[in-house]
């Protein structure tokens, strides 16, 4: 369990804004039912892929990993976890919160970092929507995969039918959007990328689509007004609503479902 702290008036900024979300996504508290659900339903699914294809003791590297939730659940798997966030003040805020296992800490542009052919995972949660130009990204982050390794990530859904931001292929140059990117939360989303935009991008990285789900319906979002019905719903009876909508065809999946959870590979042959 990640150890639990008190919010405290001498704290950074950067401190007092993550704790709220570590109320709802460590401690349990349900400030908005549908925010708390879906964060806990992703949670389940990144680290299950994680361990799907990692044994403890593989290197994973959490690139934009915040206040470091994912990073600590790894640490406490027996994974040897990178941390990395731009905000370098958060490292100390991670620091706070760890109980167990080995977590390094590289702050910075991970880009810049001379990570090459280093990692085994690299988890990348809620981090590609908030770049201006995805595809170089990818590229780039997959350089530092071990020959053999694999990508986690998720995303939100481009597809779903809430989603009025509009695809990476409908911009031909992405660069007025550099301004505006690294941004935090739904505020800084630039692109939402659609399933045959993560297979082209995958593609163009050397990398191969391993498997791709869909999850979160809206009611596990609380979207479309139901945000207060979730309030009095038994999380039994959430759970079966998705595992129902997990079901249907899929493109009825992609239309219903608000995030996108992806494996990605590379080849055991690439070269170093």
């Amino acid at each position: 369990m990640v150890k639990k702290i008190e919010c405290q008036e001498s704290w950074p900024d950067s401190w007092k804004y993550s704790y709220p979300y570590d109320l709802q996504e460590i401690y349990g508290k349900m400030l908005c039912h549908g925010y708390a659900y879906a964060y806990a339903n992703r949670r389940k699914h990144t680290l299950e892929l994680v361990q799907k294809v990692a044994r403890p003791g593989a290197k994973v590297l959490d690139v934009a990993a915040a206040q470091g939730n994912f990073s600590l659940s790894l640490a406490e798997l027996g994974y040897e976890v990178t941390w990395n966030d731009l905000r370098e003040e958060l490292a100390d805020y991670v620091k706070l919160k760890w109980e167990k296992g080995i977590i390094h800490y590289a702050p910075g542009n991970v880009l810049n970092l001379g990570f090459q052919a280093y990692f085994d995972v690299i988890l990348l949660a809620e981090v590609i929507e908030h770049v201006a130009h995805p595809d170089e990204f990818l590229l780039n982050i997959a350089k530092m995969i071990k020959p053999g390794g694999y990508i986690v990530m998720s995303t939100p859904n481009g597809e779903y039918v809430k989603n009025s931001l509009p695809k990476f292929s409908d911009f031909p140059d992405a660069r007025e959007f550099e301004k505006i990117q690294f941004q935090p939360n739904s505020d800084g989303h630039i692109f939402l990328l659609h399933a045959d935009e993560i297979k082209r991008l995958a593609s163009q990285a050397g990398l191969s689509l391993l498997e791709i789900k869909f999850l979160t319906n809206p009611l596990t979002n609380g979207h479309i007004k139901l945000g207060t019905l979730l309030k009095f719903m038994p999380f039994s009876w959430v759970n079966t609503c998705e595992k129902f909508t997990s079901n249907l065809p899929l493109p009825v999946q992609k239309k219903l479902h608000a995030s996108t959870v992806v494996l990605l590979g590379i080849p055991a042959n690439i070269n170093s």
